[in-house]
């Protein structure tokens, strides 16, 4: 019969690592080492300096300029309003589209005609308005502002000259409507001013009373 080995419980294999893991330590000197590491570290140790913000000095330095604008004098800023172009707005009374009337091919005629006369008897220093584009390149400002027309009773009436686009805007339409321009109505207008025009109409439906008997 051969007899068997009695079994090992899990707490005595522990127990014999546990031993073993101590003698090889003991062996290797291990402990004595963890215990020196404990003591040469200090709980005492010196904080670590803290170093000081670096201030920048600041000195009155002579500002860098060319030799061509070095002696001249230093330029002085003030702020200035701006005003915006405006002019005053005006009500008028809109006409119903369905009583304007179109003037005919004489009629258009008559009132061309009628104005190139007017024109050739205005005084000659004052340029008067030919061809639009021309007109306002050559005799009306280059930049935006405000045109005052002068009709020809004296009355004033402020526009908005735009220069880039070489026409009137703002209060151009109030103008024509005070002044009930129809189609076939010629405009003729005479530079009296830098900002102002004197503005002569010549209506189409003179061409039906000079017709009539």
């Amino acid at each position: 019969m051969v007899a068997t080995k009695p079994k090992i419980s899990f707490e005595e294999c522990r127990r014999k690592r546990l031993e073993e893991n101590k003698k090889r330590m003991e062996a290797l000197n291990l402990p004595q080492l963890s215990q020196s590491l404990r003591n040469s570290s200090s709980p005492n140790s010196t904080p670590m300096k803290q170093s000081k913000p670096r201030t920048v000095e600041k000195q009155m330095v002579v500002v860098r300029r060319s030799s061509r604008v070095a002696n001249m004098p230093a330029p002085v800023y003030r702020e200035v309003v701006v005003d915006r172009v405006a002019v005053p707005r005006r009500i008028y009374k809109r006409r119903d589209p369905i009583n304007l009337v179109y003037a005919s091919a004489e009629a258009r005629e008559y009132a061309i005609e009628k104005a190139e006369q007017l024109q050739s008897t205005l005084e000659p220093h004052y340029p008067t308005l030919g061809l639009p584009v021309h007109f306002c390149k050559t005799s009306l400002p280059k930049n935006d502002g405000v045109m005052t027309l002068v009709n020809e009773d004296g009355k004033e009436f402020p526009t908005i000259y735009l220069a880039r686009k070489t026409g009137l805007s703002g209060g151009w339409k109030g103008f024509s409507v005070a002044h009930e321009l129809t189609d076939g109505d010629a405009v003729v207008f005479q530079l009296i001013k830098p900002t102002a025009m004197k503005v002569y109409i010549v209506r189409a439906d003179g061409f039906d009373k000079s017709e009539e008997p």
